[in-house]
């Protein structure tokens, strides 16, 4: 398929000057992707392992920038596209395990998944093992690592490392965020394990979101000095998918004053906040915004946006759209039509809402489908 680069990006700018300034033409349109979209994707890997993208710093580069390269200039929605400019951005990534990494905790690689963490705290005689330990250093576990990528990544920038005649325009670095205390507590200790202790052992599980919550707190105020990063922003966005498996009553009992504590150290509480939170966490919505002044959400899926957008101020952002399974099966039609559904759903009731994928395209999604879907959104999403 021809792309217009030059056509497209005018009117990708157009459409994000206007909705920025409150007045928007239609939906914009955004997809979450990222290198597993390549390695896992037999047409497009080259046959790289995430084992190999972990353990080696030049796998991990040329994988990163072919993707970059292929979202650049294959995936149509609202982003620039062709090839940037002034150069790709790159990162060391050790996508979410990078907190558990940090924790001590062990990375398992998998065939025909991304890789994962084993809990180290699953066996109930070592389960106080991290209280025991105490906060890692600031670069232990992964971090290390990733400082280790890092600076090889800038050492090939100073070098004038360049790919497809582009040069490194910038690296980044990761654990500067949180998956959440909740989401970190299930993932280090075992999600069945975890919410069974808030009820039989509370005083443990309370403890264990007690040490996340300041470690975390204290490692992103680390990394913010040691790379010179603005120390107190005025807001700040975490995620925590895992309050989705707790009810109104005992979120707001186990988990808000923990995500009370992240937003009040590592802001100043003069913007407003975000969460990122897969699945069906919508009865929590009306909370955060009321108790830690969120008005930006990350939604997963099923999202029923008529009832989430009516309980919320008109002021809230809100990013949300279509199953994945759909675009990664269904025919293009039905894409489409799925796409069409949302945007008649939230017209009436925001203009501050963006569609995307619910939630992280899937890799091998067909690239009609995408289109499809942006072809809805253009002709449906319009305001």
């Amino acid at each position: 398929m021809h792309i217009d680069f030059d056509q497209h990006n005018e009117e990708v700018g157009r459409v994000w000057e206007a909705f920025r300034g409150g007045n928007p033409i239609r939906i914009p349109m955004t997809l979450g992707m990222n290198p597993r979209m390549i390695i896992l994707d037999e047409k497009r890997g080259g046959g790289v392992t995430f084992e190999q993208y972990y353990n080696d710093p030049r796998v991990m580069l040329e994988t990163q920038l072919k993707f970059q390269r292929y979202q650049a200039c294959e995936v149509v929605y609202d982003h620039e596209m062709g090839l940037p400019e002034k150069g790709w951005r790159v990162c060391p990534d050790f996508q979410n395990d990078v907190e558990c990494g940090w924790f001590g905790a062990q990375v398992k690689y998998s065939r025909n998944a991304v890789p994962f963490t084993v809990p180290p705290l699953r066996d109930d005689a070592n389960k106080d093992a991290l209280l025991r330990r105490g906060i890692p250093g600031l670069f232990d576990g992964l971090l290390g690592k990733a400082l280790a990528y890092h600076d090889y990544f800038n050492e090939l920038k100073s070098k004038g490392y360049a790919y497809e005649g582009r040069p490194i325009h910038s690296v980044g670095f990761p654990g500067g965020g949180t998956d959440g205390p909740m989401t970190l507590a299930c993932m280090l200790r075992g999600t069945t394990e975890f919410c069974v202790d808030l009820y039989e052992d509370r005083a443990y599980a309370l403890e264990l979101l007690d040490f996340i919550t300041e470690a975390t707190i204290w490692r992103v105020k680390g990394l913010r000095k040691h790379f010179g990063w603005e120390e107190t922003p005025a807001s700040f966005g975490f995620a925590d998918d895992s309050i989705q498996l707790l009810s109104c009553q005992d979120y707001e009992r186990f988990v808000l004053p923990c995500h009370r504590r992240l937003v009040k150290e590592l802001s100043d509480g003069s913007g407003r906040n975000s969460i990122h939170l897969c699945g069906d966490a919508t009865r929590h919505f009306k909370t955060l915004q009321d108790e830690l002044n969120v008005y930006s959400f990350d939604t997963g899926f099923p999202i029923d946006f008529t009832a989430t957008l009516g309980a919320l101020s008109p002021e809230t952002y809100m990013n949300g759209g279509v199953h994945v399974d759909t675009l990664l099966r269904a025919a293009p039609g039905e894409v489409a039509k799925a796409a069409r559904r949302v945007c008649r759903e939230v017209k009436p009731l925001s203009r501050r809402f963006v569609i995307r994928e619910a939630n992280n395209l899937s890799p091998e999604t067909p690239l009609e489908n995408i289109a499809a879907m942006y072809g809805a959104v253009k002709e449906f999403g319009l305001y």
